[in-house]
């Protein structure tokens, strides 16, 4: 097995493609322009959705590249031995040109051919089929063919093995490599589906050969595509024997560098070692993020918010390890020189990222100390070890400390958040900030065109079908509404499957083929609530409220709405992920 650094990875994985008629393509912004469901571009294949929707690349039908990406979905998981939250894809792409047989023979001819590794550490698994499609036997097949025994080959389901989006488009199974990492099984039913950490993924081949309609059916695609990702940092984790992602060339100057400032070693012990990892995760992604060619700054908002909780986290969790002031400068500009020359941008916003993270530590650090005082403070006075929504949310108004750092930290400590209680207090002091524009904003929405409207309509029936769904207990957490797309969020502990999000798209567009008129009658709170009207009931209600019927939806609100559900068009869910610790977010258009 070669032991080859990032950058010599970089460059063996395009000249190998390049030699096999690929185009060579730049990385596209971590910003995404062609997916408006997610705030930063977290695969390969997002840049590219519209060529893989069947517009013409002008490149090629062959394209490969290295895509910088940043998912926080598992920010929680960063700290252990491979979790990132922000990465590099190695990718590959068919556009209606080749297919499995030459995706799956390349991937594995790069593997064991241009990196050396051993045919015996490699795993793989294919779908297993179901009612609606096939088992995967052709990728099976090809695999076999080129020396995996059967032994390596896991049949896996859907969950698994299976791309495609939450509503209508291309879709097909996916086939997965491994590397065997040695450890024992974790029993007889060991698989590449476990977390025992026997096997770890490094590669996925994604098969486009199918479209699903609206009502869930397959039709095999003309021209099927091929999308295929291998991360950056595992791969050269493994080729070098490291034990974690942080000892490659990637990380290993910054955590030096971070050990030499906090005056230990970052395996001291697991706190010191987890904290060393987040704060020089969190720091390369924020270099990044601001550095980005549509770089963001810190703020409350979108991806702003997500930057501001990635550096006071790190900051946090440099406290633990006696990280100085100033640090995150020290830090970030190890990256800045480690990235210049392979992403100009970096160099090129150099003193933007040094002064923005500047700005943010210092505004940070002015009321960390006192924040941290007042949550312990708080803590030992509470009995049932459950901090209520107001005092989560006076952490963060008064102090600076975002809700996910609220739950963490009370976590940590064994206590639970009411962010049920946060989500009103802050809704209560947005509304408190919003005077003189209550009527611009009504029901939640920038604007009030018949397009959000009709968004608006939708997404109070999404509400009604996650609750017939998923369970009455159901309730939202908060919603924002473009003139291209409805954002939902709502409490439930896990990810939708799925099959639990086309019923929701069926039973909304159940309703919209209905065509059922939207009906609104003004009543008081307590004949809203004896009706079976949903609604926060507290005091946020005047004396007289109005409730909407949205098809099978009753719901306290102030409007607009549409004047009838079958003006809606055809209703469908992009995307479903996670917000926060316990909250589930939805993305979904008429289309």
């Amino acid at each position: 097995m070669k032991k080859l650094n990032s950058a010599q990875l970089r460059a063996a994985y395009l000249e190998y493609f390049k030699s096999r008629g690929h185009a060579v393509i730049n990385t596209a912004s971590l910003i995404p322009e062609n997916d408006p469901t997610v705030l930063f571009t977290t695969a390969g294949m997002h840049p590219l959705v519209p060529y893989l929707l069947g517009q013409k690349h002008p490149a090629s039908t062959r394209l490969t590249d290295v895509q910088i990406c940043a998912r926080t979905g598992d920010i929680d998981e960063v700290g252990d031995a491979s979790h990132c939250t922000f990465f590099e894809m190695l990718g590959n792409w068919s556009l209606g040109d080749y297919f499995k047989k030459e995706s799956i023979s390349w991937s594995f001819g790069f593997l064991t051919e241009a990196l050396g590794i051993d045919v015996k550490r490699i795993a793989v698994s294919v779908f297993a089929g179901d009612e609606n499609c096939k088992r995967d036997d052709e990728s099976a097949k090809i695999w076999k063919s080129l020396g995996i025994p059967s032994s390596a080959i896991f049949f896996l389901p859907k969950e698994n093995n299976w791309w495609g989006l939450a509503g209508q488009g291309p879709c097909g199974p996916d086939t997965e490599i491994f590397i065997d990492t040695g450890k024992k099984k974790c029993g007889p039913d060991c698989s590449p589906a476990c977390n025992c950490g026997k096997y770890l993924e490094i590669w996925n081949n994604v098969f486009m050969q199918y479209f699903k309609d609206a009502n869930g059916k397959l039709t095999p695609l003309e021209k099927p595509n091929v999308d295929t990702g291998m991360g950056l940092e595992r791969t050269v984790c493994i080729l070098n024997g490291f034990k974690s992602v942080y000892e490659t060339d990637l990380f290993a100057d910054a955590v030096h560098k971070i050990e030499e400032l906090c005056n230990r070693r970052a395996d001291a012990d697991a706190l010191t070692q987890r904290s060393v990892r987040i704060v020089a995760d969190h720091i390369r992604t924020a270099v990044f993020m601001l550095g980005d060619v549509k770089g963001v700054t810190p703020s409350n908002v979108y991806q702003g918010y997500v930057l501001r909780r990635l550096l006071r986290r790190a900051i946090r969790f440099g406290r633990f390890i006696d990280l100085p002031n100033g640090a995150l400068q020290t830090v970030a500009a190890i990256y800045i020189e480690k990235y210049k020359d392979v992403y100009p941008f970096i160099a090129e916003n150099a003193e933007k990222i040094i002064s923005e993270l500047v700005k943010e530590e210092e505004k940070f650090a002015k009321t960390l100390v006192q924040g941290v005082k007042e949550f312990e403070k708080l803590v030992k006075y509470i009995p049932d070890k459950k901090i209520n929504g107001k005092s989560a949310f006076r952490l963060y108004d008064t102090y600076g400390f975002p809700l996910e750092m609220t739950v963490e930290m009370a976590e940590e400590v064994g206590f639970s958040v009411d962010t049920v209680g946060f989500a009103a207090a802050l809704e209560e002091h947005q509304n408190k900030s919003r005077v003189g524009a209550e009527q611009a904003f009504k029901g939640g929405l920038a604007d009030s065109s018949e397009t959000t409207a009709n968004l608006h309509s939708a997404t109070h029936m999404l509400h009604e079908a996650l609750r017939r769904v998923l369970g009455g207990e159901i309730k939202q957490r908060g919603s924002n509404i473009t003139a291209e797309r409805s954002r939902f969020d709502f409490e439930f502990g896990r990810p939708l499957t799925p099959e639990e999000i086309q019923t929701v798209e069926n039973l909304v567009n159940g309703e919209i083929k209905k065509a059922l008129p939207v009906i609104c009658a003004e009543t008081s709170v307590d004949e809203a609530k004896s009706s079976g009207a949903i609604g926060v009931f507290d005091n946020k209600y005047d004396e007289r409220v109005k409730v909407y019927t949205v098809g099978f939806s009753k719901e306290i609100c102030g409007g607009p709405h549409a004047a009838n559900t079958g003006d809606l068009g055809t209703f469908s869910i992009q995307k479903e992920q996670s917000s926060s610790a316990g909250v589930r977010r939805i993305y979904s258009v008429l289309k």
